[in-house]
């Protein structure tokens, strides 16, 4: 196998809610750890008093919070934009040759995203128009984010 070069890039994913004993969580181990430097990820637990738009207001600040100083965010949304595997690796190309450090990728919960980090964010990133478990979208993200850190490395693991 060929030798991956870092790329410079650290992902987190901010997500709201744990993943718990889910079996998707191996899953998204596996490619995690794969990624160099390896994918992080922060679960937030919103207060379990709220409900409606007051807890889609503790997820934003959560997630808001959650993103270090001088991170991109960057939010998944199903009215965001969809992206193809080569595209998401131009984009992280993109990021590292403008000198971005970090990445983090908001996942709401199911009531979605808050609007504060829809419009702070720098990509609103859709998965397609089906609806996918948030716990999923975990697993699809890190293995795309995997994906498209081999096309830039130009490694043989994607072939479409």
């Amino acid at each position: 196998m060929a030798k991956r070069p870092p790329s410079g890039l650290q992902f987190i994913i901010a997500a709201v809610g744990r993943f718990g004993s889910d079996p998707s969580r191996l899953l998204f181990d596996h490619y995690a750890k794969r990624l160099r430097p390896p994918l992080k990820l922060r679960e937030l637990v919103p207060r379990k008093n709220l409900s409606g738009e007051r807890l889609k207001d503790e997820e934003g600040r959560l997630l808001m919070a959650a993103a270090p100083k001088g991170a991109v965010l960057a939010a998944l949304d199903a009215r965001g934009k969809p992206l193809s595997s080569e595209d998401l690796a131009r984009q992280m190309a993109a990021w590292r040759e403008g000198g971005c450090g970090q990445v983090v990728f908001a996942v709401g919960g199911a009531g979605g995203l808050a609007p504060e980090v829809r419009k702070a964010a720098g990509l609103t990133l859709s998965l397609g128009a089906m609806t996918w478990p948030h716990l999923l979208v975990r697993v699809l993200l890190a293995e795309q984010l995997y994906r498209a850190q081999m096309i830039l490395a130009g490694h043989p693991y994607h072939r479409g």
